[in-house]
């Protein structure tokens, strides 16, 4: 099967969450120093665009995208907000994240996978004793896409920016091309922005 295939399957294929099975890697001591202090940083959430009607054009158009699947307009603008903030702070494509995220999760907040993976990015628990505190709760909003953009660009720096191979990671199927293929058709699929993204 090919590639293209394999992409346009995944946009017609409905969504379930797979759950993050991501495998437990001892971190270095500057890489867990690093993480810590990035989910310690509390600044409020915002849509960082120079233009604010760049970032209301992005808001409308992610929301009509997402209506369906979260029908209340207000939960459906702070998610926004949120994946947009959480994503940038971790320099990845918010598009990205809504991508992962829909094959992760198919959006349900309280998603729990076979292997334990908590919440929208499907965040394994072993996570929280690595780098963050035992009061931290997985299935809240920006604490699940807080430690999800984190995990997602420790392995993207691991991986050296090669998005296959940090996909895998974060699914724990490094080497398969299945779920890469997946959040990379979501990705660029149903996902695909080219305004300003902030």
């Amino acid at each position: 099967m090919t590639v293209r295939l394999l992409a346009l399957l995944a946009l017609l294929a409905p969504s379930h969450a797979l759950g993050g099975n991501q495998v437990y890697e001892r971190l270095s001591e500057s890489a867990r120093a690093s993480m810590q202090a990035s989910l310690a940083e509390r600044s409020v959430p915002f849509l960082n665009f120079g233009n604010p009607a760049d970032a209301q054009k992005w808001v409308y158009e992610m929301s009509a995208r997402l209506r369906q699947r979260m029908p209340d307009r207000k939960q459906r603008f702070e998610f926004l907000k949120t994946v947009h903030h959480e994503a940038l702070r971790a320099r990845l494509d918010p598009q990205l994240v809504l991508g992962l995220i829909e094959v992760e999760s198919g959006f349900r907040k309280y998603a729990v996978s076979s292997a334990g993976a908590r919440g929208y990015m499907q965040v394994m628990p072993f996570w929280v004793r690595e780098i963050g505190e035992p009061k931290h709760n997985l299935f809240s909003l920006r604490t699940n896409l807080r430690y999800g953009c984190l995990i997602l660009r420790h392995y993207l720096d691991i991986e050296n920016g090669d998005y296959f191979r940090a996909l895998g990671r974060y699914n724990g199927s490094l080497g398969r091309a299945g779920y890469p293929t997946l959040v990379h058709a979501h990705w660029q699929g149903r996902w695909r922005y080219d305004g300003p993204k902030g």
